[in-house]
Order: C-alpha cells, then sequence, then structure tokens
C-alpha cells in the first residue's frame, strides 16, 4: 500500500471526527495508547474546572454541590456501557492490583473448600503478584484456608481451583482468550472467574454479562484516555452482589460512613467496593475522558483495529516476527513484533517521531487506537521501521542505554 492508498482510507474513516476529541502533538505517531492513552480535549478542561471552579471556589461544598461523593458510581455505570455491563455493578475506585486482591479475597470466599488459584503463565506480573501476597495471608490470623497459586491450563481447572484469575488480552503478545469458553470451562469445573480487562476495556466491544463473567477488573490510563495512574475499576455479577463484602473495610465502604459508627457494616451492592476517600481529581478526568466514546459504534472501533491491523501486517519488513495471531477472533488491538534488540530498535523509532514501546525480553508493541490512530500514521510507522531496520539505524550507543520506564 502506498501512502495516498493510506490517505484515499482516511478520507472515507467514519471514524475519523473522534480524532479531533483528543490533544495530539503535530508530527508524532501515537501508538502506545494501550499503554497511556492520549490526553482528550474534555479531560484538560474538566481538570482546570474542577480545580479552579469546583475546588477553588465551592471548597468543601463539592462534595454536595457538585456531587463529587457519587462519582466513582457514575463513571462506573460510564465504563460499564464499554465492557457490556448491566448498570449498577462497576465502581470506578483504588488501582488493578488493589481491586484484583479485594476480588480474589470475595471470590475466594465463595470457595472456602478450595485452596488453588489459576493463573496462566505469561500474563502480566501484578496479577500474579496480588495472588501470591494473598496466598501468603497467615490463614489462622485472617481466617482463610490457605492459598496456592498454580499456573496451568485455565480452559481445564482441575477440582482443588477454586479462583481463575485470567486477562482476555496478553499485554505481550495481543493474544485473545475466548471470553464466553473460559468461563464456561471454569463455571463446569465449580471455579469462579477474575477477568483483566486492562488491555480490552475501550479497545474492542467486551459482553462481560452476556458471557456469564463473574467478577473482572480495569485500568482506566490505557485505552480509556483517563491518564496516568487513573483510577480502576471493578465488575461484580448481579448475582454476586448481595451481601458483598470485602477485606479492605475502609470508612467509603461502610453503609453510612458519616455515621462515623465504631462497627463496620458494609454498605450495599457494588459500594461495598468502596475503601477511601475518592481521588476526585484523576476521577473527574476519567470521567471527562470518557466523553470520548460517546456516540461511537464499538463495532465499528474494532472493524477499524483490523483494517489498521493488516495494513500493519502487510508493509511488515523483514527481518522482524509477528507475535500477534492474525485471526481477529484471536488478538486484542495491537501488534507485537519480537526482534533481537527490540529495545534500542523502539528508541530509534521514537527518536524519529513513531512511539510505541518494549516489553522484556524482546518485543517491541504497537497500540491500535482507532479513535486517533490514523492509516497514514501506520503506514509511516512501517515504512520507518522498515528504513531503521535495513540501515541500522537503532545500533547507537544512546538508543541501547536503558531508561527507568520503558
Amino acid at each position: 500500500m502506498t501512502l495516498e492508498d493510506a490517505r484515499v482510507l482516511d478520507a472515507a474513516d467514519p471514524l475519523a471526527p473522534f480524532r479531533d476529541r483528543f490533544l495530539l502533538p503535530d508530527g508524532l505517531v501515537y501508538m502506545d495508547g494501550n499503554s497511556l492513552g492520549p490526553l482528550t480535549k474534555a479531560a484538560a478542561a474538566r481538570a482546570r474546572a474542577v480545580v479552579e471552579t469546583e475546588w477553588g471556589e465551592g471548597l468543601i461544598r463539592s462534595w454536595n454541590s457538585a456531587d463529587w461523593i457519587d462519582l466513582p458510581r457514575r463513571v462506573g455505570d460510564r465504563i460499564a456501557t464499554l465492557i457490556g455491563a448491566e448498570p449498577g455493578t462497576v465502581l470506578a475506585a483504588d488501582s488493578t492490583s488493589i481491586n484484583i486482591f479485594k476480588l480474589l479475597a470475595i471470590a475466594a470466599g465463595m470457595r472456602p473448600d478450595r485452596g488453588t488459584i489459576l493463573l496462566e503463565a505469561g500474563d502480566f506480573p501484578t496479577d500474579r503478584y496480588i495472588a501470591e501476597g494473598f496466598a501468603s495471608l497467615n490463614p489462622q490470623k485472617f481466617g482463610l484456608l490457605g492459598h496456592k497459586i498454580a499456573s496451568g491450563d485455565i480452559t481445564a481447572p482441575t477440582p482443588d481451583v477454586g479462583v481463575v484469575l485470567v486477562t482476555e488480552v496478553n499485554y505481550r503478545t495481543g493474544a485473545r482468550h475466548d471470553m464466553a469458553a473460559v468461563t464456561q470451562a471454569a463455571h463446569d469445573a465449580g471455579a469462579l472467574v477474575i477477568w483483566d480487562l486492562c488491555h480490552s476495556a475501550g479497545a474492542f466491544p467486551v459482553d462481560v454479562a452476556g458471557t456469564g463473567a463473574d467478577f473482572a477488573v480495569g485500568c482506566g490510563y490505557k485505552y480509556l484516555n483517563g491518564g496516568p495512574g487513573a483510577p480502576a475499576f471493578a465488575y461484580v455479577a448481579p448475582r454476586h452482589l448481595d451481601g458483598l463484602r470485602q477485606p479492605l473495610s475502609g470508612w467509603m465502604g461502610h453503609a453510612r460512613p458519616f455515621a462515623f459508627a465504631d462497627d463496620y457494616e458494609p454498605a450495599a451492592g457494588i459500594d461495598a467496593l468502596r475503601v477511601g476517600t475518592p481521588p476526585i481529581l484523576s476521577l473527574s478526568t476519567l470521567d471527562a475522558a470518557l466523553d470520548a466514546f460517546d456516540g461511537v459504534d464499538l463495532a465499528a472501533l474494532r472493524a477499524k483495529a483490523d483494517a489498521l491491523f493488516d495494513l500493519f501486517v502487510a508493509n511488515l519488513p523483514s527481518g522482524i516476527e509477528l507475535l500477534t495471531p492474525t485471526d481477529p477472533r484471536k488478538r486484542g488491538t495491537q501488534v507485537s513484533l519480537c526482534h533481537p534488540q527490540a529495545y534500542a530498535v523502539m528508541q530509534a523509532l521514537i527518536a524519529r517521531g513513531i512511539i510505541g514501546d518494549f516489553r522484556e525480553p524482546d518485543i517491541l508493541r504497537f497500540g491500535l487506537t482507532p479513535l486517533t490512530l490514523r492509516f497514514e500514521d501506520v503506514w509511516r510507522a512501517t515504512t520507518t521501521l522498515a528504513d531503521v531496520l535495513a540501515t541500522g539505524a537503532w545500533d547507537r550507543p544512546e538508543f541501547r542505554a536503558r531508561a527507568k520506564v520503558v
């Protein structure tokens, strides 16, 4: 495909007008929205309004006048529409790691006679770290069964497995699991499933309700564009909401937080997942960032991501290996490539205005975010990649020097 061919596709793209909702630096091709989404115009404006007006003028009154107190629920309901969840089942709060811990404790408590938490080897490390931390808690002190962590086939849990914790889209390869099939396999084995949607929510249609998912978590700063360290979210299926209780019993999760009672009584429904005072600045920015999805057909979003993928792969230079499955049903919306000098290659690309990222040990990642990415951008990225590889432009000391964040 030529540059002119790519521009023809851009001219016919029904999602092209949505790009104007974002603040994108001139001259850059940003393909790292699967790690940090770009700033939206609405989020920038909302941040100013919250700081200058709601906080600056309203002060503490804004907990009521601006309804800060219910923001976690309101943002959660907006995210629910992107992941196929029922109203009142999603809460925006805390981080992905903290939400995983809360949901693990809930799920494990619902399967008290099963002591194994099953994960898939190669999933994002924080999922395993949190599971290991949960399993290491003193069973006698915390009244737990005592859990162990196992890696194995998530489609065939053994009888001792109580909880399956799995990421829908693998952060390294971009490979995607069949949510319905994995969930059904877990249920058939008597286990519950927690889905990590960090590389799913906002990237393509997700259907947690339709697939029978028990629980889910996800972050707000990747495809949802909420900003660095934006609050995460947690989903609990309606059938599990009655009597919901989690171990991080902070005051905001109390049924009557401003009664300041000595004894803890969990709030009803999804509010039981609340812990501490919500971070209003970052939560408000995430709320406004979700405006970017207003009027967006998620099926069209996925269709464009697939077209961008096809263009990328068709123009892929020789000497580099594609890790992401080519079957659209088996992948998310990123391209992962393998090269022995992946880190240096990516730094050379960034120096030329093509921003992707690197993952150990030898993976280059390129996020395909259809609301901001054009076909011309993909053409530029693949053309530049081909030149960097053909000329050896990556082989310079400054491109090999590792930064703290990669």
